[in-house]
């Protein structure tokens, strides 16, 4: 089976999906916001040791609600939870959620990363600045959205480097398409030991992360165990991501999909899924496609789902650029 990548390289090839983008360089963080055009079938699995959520158990198969209006992905640790009220509050001006009893909720799950000691500054006095971020990011989804050093990328790092905010896209050749979106944060590597070369190397299409392929021969520093610190607390980090299709999929459908997407955290980080990680994947299921996947079509979504993901991971930490007061360099410096 041959990929290729979508028109843009970005989830929102999947049609019927937006992003928008909102960060301060001063703090070094930001939020990142997928809307959807419509209540969308999604799912969740979280691998990493230390999630930080909310709205994610309306997400199992056997809980009411089918249909959500959006996911949102922050920086702030705990305090970046505070960017869903700000993206609820951007749909609900437009009448977008949940009908309840006449009252308009919209559904936002969220997930958060680490990135309180990056080098920004964090003394933003009583309230922290995420709601007032995650209404920005909504009011800024676009199909056309920038990767690295922005959104919930901005204040991301990885073993060695700065992390950020990745994205691409698959076509299969039954039509359905698939976008992953990533921000990588983990304590682990992305690149294979001190090297340029990225571990999601063999997954690549069309040079969209250097285009250097795998190291030859396999420098001697391979397994060796590269974190970016010795954590001292199991929250310090965490990659959170969002998987979509425009496949027909059912919610329990939906997490199989997320849990799928995983391994392409694992052929892209090393290590990955940590106790000090709180890795995580959303997973959306537009069925713009009209395709409802069969029992061999499925394992074809599964894979390629992997493999999206752990493009859109590289391709983060590729598109990553550098500002004032770093703690870690970025991949082109290297």
């Amino acid at each position: 089976m041959t990929f290729r990548a979508g028109p843009r390289n970005l989830i929102t090839d999947v049609v019927g999906l937006l992003v928008g983008n909102a960060d301060d360089g001063k703090i070094k963080s930001g939020v990142t916001t997928v809307l959807c055009d419509k209540p969308t079938v999604a799912g969740v699995q979280v691998l990493g040791g230390a999630p930080g959520t909310r709205e994610t158990d309306l997400l199992e198969a056997h809980n009411l609600v089918e249909g959500i209006h959006a996911i949102t992905l922050s920086g702030g640790s705990a305090f970046g939870l505070d960017a869903a009220s700000g993206v609820q509050a951007a749909l609900r001006e437009r009448g977008i959620g949940f009908e309840a009893f006449g009252n308009i909720v919209p559904l936002v799950p969220t997930a958060i990363l680490f990135d309180l000691i990056n080098g920004g500054d964090k003394d933003w006095g009583l309230y922290s600045p995420y709601r007032e971020l995650g209404y920005e990011a909504a009011k800024n989804a676009a199909a056309d959205f920038s990767l690295g050093s922005v959104g919930a990328g901005t204040g991301a790092t990885v073993a060695g480097l700065k992390g950020g905010l990745g994205s691409a896209s698959t076509v299969l050749a039954n039509g359905i398409t698939i976008g992953a979106l990533a921000a990588v944060n983990g304590v682990g590597s992305v690149t294979i030991g001190k090297s340029r070369h990225f571990w999601a190397a063999p997954f690549e299409i069309e040079g969209e992360f250097g285009g250097l392929g795998l190291p030859q021969p396999l420098p001697a520093d391979t397994q060796d165990i590269s974190l970016k610190r010795r954590p001292s607390s199991a929250i310090e980090n965490t990659t959170i991501a969002v998987i979509a299709t425009d496949a027909v999929l059912t919610k329990a459908a939906a997490k199989r999909l997320a849990i799928a997407s995983h391994d392409g955290f694992a052929r892209a980080m090393w290590p990955s899924h940590t106790p000090f990680d709180g890795d995580l994947v959303f997973a959306l299921a537009t069925g713009g496609s009209g395709i409802v996947p069969d029992p061999v079509a499925a394992i074809d979504l599964y894979a390629a789902a992997s493999a999206t993901m752990a493009r859109a991971i590289a391709r983060g930490v590729y598109a990553a650029t550098p500002s004032a007061g770093d703690k870690l360099p970025v991949w082109s410096s290297r």
